[in-house]
Parts: structure tokens; C-alpha cells; sequence
């Protein structure tokens, strides 16, 4: 199979990751549970995985790196700390389901800073624009999950510092292949998966807190911690991480932590969008296919989408999956994206690389979609 769906979780994973896990099988059991070799073990892990994380993201400390499910889950936990029923958010033209959705869930009044695609100055304009005193949280994500789209996260978060208003980033996109300094943004959350750019198994997610943020609670329980009392700790991370920790899944996650480190954020990124450049050359080739990507691909990652003109967007990629080609078609759980690059009607077909992709997928790629446009 040619994989070309890594903005979903990327399929292909380092070697060290299903060792570690199958090692946390074998040796660990919880951490804060108990003094015995198995859960001292569990524990070392999920501080070193804590350690890890902070230093690459500059993160305050290792203690503000909270493990969840998803980055769904942490952008609901940063989301529901921040606005309250009915409240004030703005939020840009490209976000997901999983900022959306939480935000109709509580009522809030929620402003769009809409831009065309690829345009960061004029997303920089629309946030500046909306971002107002009153506003709960400015929400943006770093990297569009349907087309790639580079946000201005740095104007956004100078315009949030200067107005004094929190900002949540998801990194969904971004985390392991864009860089990302939590400290500089001086962000109040930022979100991301373990499965995607951080190679980490699915089941695995990081919410990174800010100093000094409220941190509302999505579940109470057990934490191994201040037993007597009935209120969650107040400190991080056992404030946000009630029950037992995953710890096959955050073993596996610091294994695709460092192996992203070892390789280097930058290295990996370009090798990816000279991928995406190839891909993007080739279709522009190829007559009834529009391309939704600058020649140049300024600010965007390594995720294309693609209208096919005489066919819907879902039959090619039915078509590509019976060669054995993996694409996403549709809308890609985002909407609101779509209605912004002005796709809602149709969606795109998409596709998004990872550091095991080739240019012979690619060139393979090519030849797939030529045959089945003819």
C-alpha cells in the first residue's frame, strides 16, 4: 500500500515504537500507584515522555505536559477552561470539528477571522480585526488538516499578548514537523496527537499549559494523589489526568518523540514538502485537476488537496484505494474549512505525506490518477 494519509495518523511508524509498547506490556503498571519496581517504572517512563515534550516545545515544565486521548481531547479540556457557557471565542477560517463543535456545544458566540487560502497577512488582518477585550480565547490552528495552510500563529499570539487575551493553538498538523515554541507564543494551551508528526501509537494525545491558566476538569477520579479529598489536585498534570494512565501508548509515544528529535522537526518537514512539491507539479499536469496549492507552496505544510473536475472527489479516491493508493476524501471533519477555500460543495481529495514516503509513491501516484481521469 502507498500511504498518503498521515494528517489522519501516520500509518507507518518507527520500529522503536511497537518495542516500547510491547516492553510496557512486559514491565510496567501504573505510575503513583504504588513503590514496586513495575510501577516506578511506569513512572521514569511517563516523566522522561513529560521531559521530552517540554524541551522540544519549550513547554514551562515537564509537570504542564498533560497526557490525553487525542488532541479532540485536549482541545476540549483547553477549550471548556477558558469559555464558559455563552461565551466569546474567535477562532480562524480552517479549524477542525474538534474546535467547533465543543464551542456549539457550550453556546458561545464564536467570530471567524476568514482568509483565502495561503494568505497569512490577511489572516493576520482578520484575527486583528476580532481579537477585542471581552474575548474568552482566540483558537487557531497552526496547520489547516485539509489543505496545509501555515496560519500566522505568531502574529495571532503577539495580537492576543498585547490585548490580553488566552490563546489555544492545535498543533494537530503541525506538532513533530512545523516549529512550534509554546514559550515565545506564551500561549495558553497548545494541542496536539501523539499519532501524527510525533509518530506515536493512536490512543495518545498532549495538552501543553500555560502557567498560571485555568484548568477546568472534563472528568474526576483517581489520580494517585491527595486521595482524601474529593476535589481533584489542584496541580498539574494530576489536576487533568483522572483514571489509569496509558502506558504502552505513552511509551510508544517517547519512543516517536525521540525519534522525530533524533532526526531533527526541520529535516523531516522538508523532506516532506519536497514531496508535496513533486506531487503538486505533477497534477498541475495533468488537465481536470485543480490543485489548491501556491507554486511556490509559501506557508504550507505537507498537505495537498485536490478538486478532480469530472468526477466526485469521493470516486477517485475509491478509485485510488483499489490500487492500493490511501487518500482522504471529503470534508475531512472540517466544514468550516472548506467553506472558507470555497470546497464545501465538493470537498477535495487529499493527500498528506510522512518521513516514510518516496518519490517513486509519488510518481506512482501520478500515473494512478492519470489512467483513472482518462
Amino acid at each position: 500500500m502507498i500511504y498518503f494519509d498521515s494528517a489522519a495518523t501516520t500509518f507507518q511508524k518507527p520500529r522503536a515504537v511497537a518495542a516500547a509498547m510491547m516492553a510496557a506490556m512486559a514491565s510496567m503498571s501504573s505510575p503513583g500507584r504504588g513503590g514496586y519496581p513495575a510501577a516506578m517504572a511506569a513512572a521514569e517512563t511517563a516523566l522522561d515522555c513529560r521531559t521530552e515534550l517540554a524541551e522540544m516545545f519549550r513547554a514551562p515544565s515537564p509537570e504542564q505536559v498533560v497526557f490525553t486521548l487525542n488532541a479532540t481531547h485536549a482541545l476540549n479540556i483547553a477549550i471548556k477552561s477558558l469559555v464558559p457557557p455563552g461565551g466569546r471565542a474567535v477562532i480562524s477560517g480552517y479549524e477542525h470539528n474538534a474546535v467547533t463543535r465543543p464551542l456549539a456545544a457550550l453556546g458561545a458566540k464564536v467570530s471567524v477571522a476568514a482568509a483565502p487560502l495561503f494568505r497569512r497577512d490577511a489572516a493576520a488582518e482578520a484575527f486583528d480585526r476580532l481579537i477585542r477585550p471581552g474575548v474568552d480565547a482566540v483558537i487557531c490552528s497552526h496547520v489547516s488538516n485539509v489543505f496545509g495552510f501555515v496560519q500566522p500563529v505568531e502574529d495571532v499570539a503577539e495580537l492576543c499578548r498585547r490585548r490580553g487575551v488566552p490563546l489555544i493553538v492545535d498543533a494537530s498538523q503541525s506538532a513533530g514537523v512545523v516549529p512550534l515554541d509554546m514559550a515565545a507564543l506564551g500561549a495558553a494551551f497548545v494541542a496536539m496527537p501523539g499519532h501524527k508528526g510525533l509518530y506515536g501509537p493512536q490512543g495518545t494525545g498532549v495538552l501543553l499549559c500555560g502557567t498560571d491558566v485555568p484548568t477546568g476538569t472534563l472528568l474526576e477520579g483517581g489520580t494517585g494523589s491527595l486521595s482524601l479529598r474529593q476535589e481533584m489536585p489542584d496541580f498539574l498534570p494530576d489536576r487533568l489526568e483522572a483514571g489509569t494512565h496509558n502506558m504502552p501508548g505513552i511509551a510508544g509515544l517517547l519512543a516517536g518523540v525521540r525519534f522525530v528529535r533524533q532526526l531533527g522537526p526541520d529535516a523531516i518537514c522538508a523532506g516532506e514538502r519536497q514531496l508535496t512539491q513533486l506531487a503538486a507539479e505533477g497534477l498541475r499536469q495533468l488537465s481536470g485537476v485543480r490543485v489548491l496549492a501556491r507554486p511556490d507552496l509559501a506557508a504550507q505544510a505537507a498537505v495537498l488537496s485536490i478538486v478532480p473536475e469530472s468526477m466526485d472527489p469521493e470516486a477517485l479516491g475509491d478509485a485510488l484505494a483499489e490500487r492500493g493508493i490511501a487518500v482522504r476524501a471529503g470534508l475531512h471533519c472540517a466544514p468550516l474549512a472548506h467553506r472558507t477555500a470555497g470546497t464545501e460543495e465538493t470537498g477535495t481529495v487529499r493527500l498528506s505525506f510522512s518521513h516514510w514516503n518516496t518519490r517513486e509513491e509519488v510518481y506512482r501516484f501520478l500515473t494512478a490518477v492519470r489512467e483513472i481521469l482518462r
